[in-house]
């Protein structure tokens, strides 16, 4: 990863927060990395997640809901992620994801073309916990997963995205 800036607000604070900004370079062409950010029913591929449905069915589209489990396969820890904004032109994601226990994280992606063959991805994962006692012991017992959570989830999509990229050159160059 190139960049992880962390942020945190004052424990004494109505809602506390924490900002994860990874950014990395794929080698992969834009349009793949696009393609696997907004087929929700694939995340499960690449990502540590379950999908277990999206509503509607399809291409993310604005107000899509995805349900997906994390953690162990025992545990089924529920997560329910909203797409907020889809902006195909400039590649741009917003979403909510709801966890368990009241922790939301508005996630920002965005992906630039760097060229034909390349882009740099970044995410922008806002963590807030609840109020009060709660929200700090939740902070304070999952504070190492948050800036690793978020790296990780962007190493596994520029794998995947790699993987698919040489896998298409590969059978490109066997045809031609």
């Amino acid at each position: 990863m190139d960049h992880t800036r962390l942020h945190s607000t004052n424990l004494y604070s109505p809602a506390m927060t924490h900002i994860s900004c990874p950014t990395g370079i794929v080698n992969a062409p834009v349009e793949l990395v696009w393609a696997l950010l907004t087929h929700p029913e694939r995340w499960g591929d690449f990502w540590d997640v379950r999908i277990t449905a999206v509503d509607p069915a399809g291409p993310a589209v604005v107000g899509q809901t995805v349900f997906a489990e994390s953690g162990p396969k025992f545990l089924h820890l529920g997560i329910q992620i909203q797409f907020l904004e889809i902006d195909g032109l400039n590649y741009k994601l917003g979403l909510d994801a709801q966890f368990p226990f009241g922790v939301v994280v508005r996630e920002n992606m965005n992906c630039v073309r760097m060229s034909q063959e390349r882009c740099r991805v970044s995410y922008n994962c806002r963590f807030s916990f609840p109020t009060g006692w709660c929200g700090w012991t939740l902070h304070f017992l999952l504070r190492r997963g948050l800036n690793t959570g978020p790296a990780d989830s962007l190493s596994r999509l520029k794998s995947e995205a790699e993987r698919l990229h040489a896998a298409s050159a590969s059978e490109a160059s066997a045809h031609g």
